[in-house]
């Protein structure tokens, strides 16, 4: 595949420049095995509507045909309707964002998704991936297969990372 250029000029980013080394969705690290798609997580509804709203001109416009957006961060649009995630200066505190990725882990998905690779980064995020898993033990443990009522807020954590936590 030749190297695509993308330049994103967003409310947080200004002439950032990536390169797309591989196709859409493919040669993934063999670690990282996301069961949903970006695309999949803005339709099922995640991190209150609130995710990507400026920055949809960086990808694919079917993304955002059915996504469920919002203004101001609604857990309504979220798929289990609950609050699962801490404010990004939070995220910031803790040394959890990558300063290429000013948004956070599904910013870093996205663009990986879409075929940008940095190795030492994609290796820290998919690191933090897997250790999500640990929710998928909790919710298996403590409820009854296919009830979704059954700790939500786990599960919505769960769909910001990527897992599809309707079928636990």
């Amino acid at each position: 595949m030749q190297k695509k250029k993308v330049v994103v000029n967003d409310t947080f980013q200004k002439k950032y420049i990536y390169y797309l080394t591989e196709g859409v969705g493919k040669n993934f690290d063999p670690e990282f095995k996301p069961e949903l798609t970006p695309k999949e997580m803005l339709e099922l509804g995640v991190f209150g509507g609130k995710y990507l709203r400026d920055c949809q001109k960086e990808f694919p416009k079917s993304w955002f045909k059915k996504a469920k957006l919002s203004e101001v961060k609604d857990s309504s649009v979220n798929f289990f309707k609950v609050n699962a995630s801490l404010p990004l200066v939070e995220w910031q505190k803790r040394g959890w964002i990558y300063p290429a990725d000013p948004r956070g882990w599904f910013q870093w998905y996205c663009r990986y998704y879409m075929g940008r690779r940095i190795p030492e980064e994609d290796k820290r995020q998919i690191k933090r991936w897997k250790a999500i898993r640990r929710h998928l033990g909790a919710i298996k443990k403590n409820c009854r297969k296919g009830d979704l009522g059954c700790r939500r807020k786990q599960r919505q954590a769960l769909l910001h990372w990527a897992y599809d936590s309707r079928k636990i």
